[in-house]
């Protein structure tokens, strides 16, 4: 007995090893025939084999070409609502990232103190100082600066392709009733929305928000998403049976997209599921969320524009989910071949155009 678990011992010793080496191998920018999907990492969710997303081949059918003929524009403008007095980097790493993958023009709605601070990062990017937190007002203003906000986001809102909810929001409850009041206006305006950090914060305790809205992308960490699971099926999270507890969570929400984060990232729209499971990095530094729902909001509106010409038939909001997750794992990869331990999100972010090009070269 005692000979059969140390061969058991050396066996489980000698595999670990051999996927360590595997994923060095793979991650290996110097590669010139890299596979960008030769490395699976087996999945957290055991209830089956799961469906894992052709994220290479979506990638290149919803990226736009590059044509003298198209206006600014018409390749993607992104609004990211996020950004408070202590948070504004989020809303930045968002944002820039849109800019950095191929959309013509990215706003960001965030607070007074937040909008100097993000003007100071980049002057690509479009800053609304337009949202305020409880401390700098009175209550008798409460009404009429609410009012104002919406009148002002309304000038905006139709212009957008996506909107994303939640970067660097924060929790003072005055600005979180302004940003729901902003997500009630994106309904109506049918314009698609990503809700990510503190937005998911927000749609937790008010799912009315995005109930019923296919156009709705919740893109969970594992708390976030044991939040919205007991929120919305009363239970734990299961990963035995994980990929039909994401169908139920997503269809228990009335059909919006969920993309669980992890160390594969799954998604489902209530209706299939998928995953993407493309070696990234063993970085964890923060803010490489941030960067995936400016990748999610960008490839959604791609996607949409595809769909109304009939180039593809699955549902734009999971096109977009795949394409954000396959890219930044990519380029989380580079970034740490370069960096190893050092490896920050801005890092990842400069590697967003290289990881594209190698995907459809212009």
């Amino acid at each position: 007995m005692e000979k059969d678990n140390l061969k058991l011992a050396y066996s489980a010793a000698v595999n670990r090893r051999q996927l360590f080496l595997i994923r060095c191998l793979g991650g290996s920018a110097g590669k010139k025939n890299f596979n960008f999907q030769s490395i699976r990492m087996q999945s957290v969710m055991s209830s089956g084999p799961s469906l894992e997303a052709d994220a290479v081949s979506i990638l290149r059918s919803i990226i736009p070409g590059l044509e003298s003929t198209k206006h600014k524009g018409q390749a993607g403008k992104i609004a990211v609502v996020g950004g408070c007095r202590e948070y504004t980097g989020a809303p930045y790493f968002s944002a820039i990232s849109a800019l950095k993958i191929g959309a013509d023009l990215s706003h960001v709605f965030c607070t007074k103190d937040a909008a100097p601070v993000i003007k100071s990062y980049s002057p690509e990017l479009i800053v609304h100082p337009i949202l305020e937190e409880s401390y700098s007002i009175r209550d008798e203003e409460k009404s009429s600066i609410a009012a104002k906000v919406i009148a002002e986001v309304e000038k905006w809102m139709e212009r957008f392709d996506c909107l994303v909810v939640g970067p660097g929001l924060g929790r003072d409850p005055f600005l979180l009733d302004c940003v729901s009041n902003i997500m009630k206006h994106a309904r109506e305006c049918n314009v698609p929305m990503v809700i990510d950090g503190d937005g998911l914060f927000l749609v937790t305790n008010s799912l009315d928000l995005v109930s019923g809205y296919p156009l709705a992308v919740l893109t969970p960490n594992v708390n976030e998403y044991k939040r919205l699971v007991q929120k919305v099926l009363n239970s734990e999270v299961n990963d035995q049976n994980g990929t039909d507890q994401l169908l139920s969570l997503a269809k228990g929400i009335g059909g919006v997209t969920v993309l669980r984060k992890g160390k594969s990232d799954f998604i489902s729209d209530g209706k299939t599921a998928c995953a993407v499971s493309i070696y990234g990095s063993p970085r964890r530094c923060g803010g490489q969320g941030d960067i995936l729902s400016g990748s999610v909001a960008v490839f959604l509106s791609w996607a949409r524009q595809c769909a109304a010409k009939g180039e593809r038939s699955m549902n734009p909001t999971i096109l977009g989910c795949v394409a954000g997750s396959a890219l930044l794992r990519r380029a989380a990869s580079l970034a740490f071949e370069s960096k190893k331990r050092s490896t920050l999100t801005g890092d990842i972010i400069e590697y967003l155009g290289r990881s594209i090009q190698e995907i459809c070269p212009v």
